[in-house]
């Protein structure tokens, strides 16, 4: 087993940070596996919904990274300190708050959703498809988020590799039970919906389990007592986490809202089949930000300096490959993914394909501002990563969305995200050398 005191090599950290990539990615093909059904099985209409409504789940899963990546970084800091039962405790009293906030968010949120969707601008079809689709998912809202925890808390125990399996049974629960709810029965968005919380179960709950027994991993649920230190600077350090997520989904949002006014319904449709590359794209920068994550929150703890350096360069460079191999991928499969979820309705694709070149240029920039978010929560400095999460993914990206269409219409608001990336990179840029002697990096 791969321990976190060992010299990284670049081969050794990419063994070690690639189940938490594909942890992530997995969890991002709920809801691609959700439009692909939905689009194919169902209509176009319940499609455009499914993308309408999702964003204000994906806030409230949100609180799930706040919990795990402030955490998560408090843990393994500890750890680093020599302190593993302390660790435990903290690792205990973090899920027992997160399932006591879970359930209340999602008591309030059936509560509160079919007046926020109104709100939002949704009617007739629209809004009660909107809010079938929501309801069943709220109802499965704590397992979203522990399982958003337990994808972070698993490379901190040691553990990566296990928590791929339970992430890859959880995905693989949910393609056979879409395939087999909408495809097969037509139970179409609740059908759908049905699936991903069933899955979000097998995800979310399992490992609670898992950390309840004996198990050989650095951390097990244990009694613990309140420590409102601890709790406040897992909310703090999580929050630029927490503050992304959340940002991106009310950008989401308001991408929704100007496309319904620029390019009508098809517009929102064609977002979300962009929305699906970007989830699985942004998923490989945070999933490498989780994995890696532990690592640089252990040496801080240490005072390695020289392997915290080490681990820096590599992943830049990690970073900066990937971006490039990301955009001449988007190029390449962009017809032929747009033809995979609306090819049926030649009009939508052609809009989506012509979208998608656009919004490809986003995918050069966006790794180095996620990356720089998640390494500076790594060295519990919480304000800078959420300074450079809250720049990127709410200012930027709505001065970008509300100003551009006005001089390139629907153009603008594919070239929102590119402008607001880069942006963030050079935030971030500045940060990482504005910092470096600080954290001996």
């Amino acid at each position: 087993m791969i321990q976190f005191s060992d010299n990284f090599t670049l081969a050794k950290l990419l063994r070690f940070t690639l189940p938490s990539i594909v942890m992530l990615i997995f969890t991002s093909v709920y809801t691609i596996v959700d439009g692909f059904f939905v689009s194919n099985f169902a209509g176009k209409a319940e499609f455009t919904a499914l993308n309408f409504i999702f964003p204000l789940i994906s806030i409230l899963g949100s609180f799930g990274f706040l919990f795990g990546t402030g955490g998560g970084a408090l843990i393994a800091k500890t750890m680093g300190e020599g302190n593993r039962e302390k660790a435990c405790q903290t690792f205990s009293l973090i899920i027992y708050t997160s399932i006591g906030f879970s359930v209340v968010a999602a008591a309030a949120g059936l509560v509160a959703i079919r007046p926020i969707t109104i709100a939002l601008g949704a009617e007739g079809e629209l809004l009660e498809n909107s809010i079938s689709y929501g309801r069943i998912l709220l109802i499965a809202l704590p397992a979203l988020i522990l399982q958003y925890e337990f994808q972070i808390f698993f490379p901190t125990a040691g553990k990566p590799h296990l928590g791929l399996y339970f992430t890859l049974s959880a995905g693989l629960t949910n393609i056979i039970l879409d395939a087999l709810f909408v495809a097969v029965f037509h139970w179409g968005l609740e059908g759908a919906a049905a699936a991903t919380a069933l899955s979000q179960c097998v995800g979310g709950l399992l490992p609670l389990v898992y950390f309840a027994g004996k198990n050989s991993s650095h951390l097990k649920l244990t009694a613990t007592k309140i420590d409102l230190r601890a709790v406040f600077q897992t909310v703090t350090n999580g929050f630029s986490e927490l503050l992304s997520n959340i940002s991106m989904s009310l950008v989401g949002i308001l991408y929704n809202i100007q496309l319904l006014k620029y390019a009508g319904e098809n517009g929102v449709a064609a977002y979300g089949v962009l929305m699906y590359v970007n989830f699985i794209f942004s998923s490989t920068f945070i999933g490498y930000s989780v994995g890696s994550a532990p690592l640089f929150s252990y040496h801080l703890g240490a005072k390695n300096w020289k392997q915290l350096h080490n681990l820096l360069c590599k992943s830049l460079a990690i970073i900066l490959s990937v971006s490039l191999l990301m955009v001449a991928t988007a190029f390449v499969s962009a017809e032929s993914l747009t033809r995979l979820f609306v090819g049926y309705d030649q009009e939508l694709t052609e809009i989506t394909t012509h979208g998608f070149f656009l919004f490809s240029f986003a995918f050069l920039f966006a790794g180095i501002g996620i990356f720089s978010s998640g390494f500076f929560t790594a060295l519990n400095n919480g304000l800078i990563s959420a300074v450079i999460s809250f720049l990127r993914t709410l200012c930027f990206q709505t001065a970008a969305v509300l100003i551009l269409p006005r001089f390139w219409g629907v153009d603008g608001i594919w070239f929102s995200a590119v402008g607001a990336e880069i942006m963030a990179a050079l935030v971030s840029a500045c940060f990482l050398i504005a910092k470096r002697k600080q954290y001996h990096y």
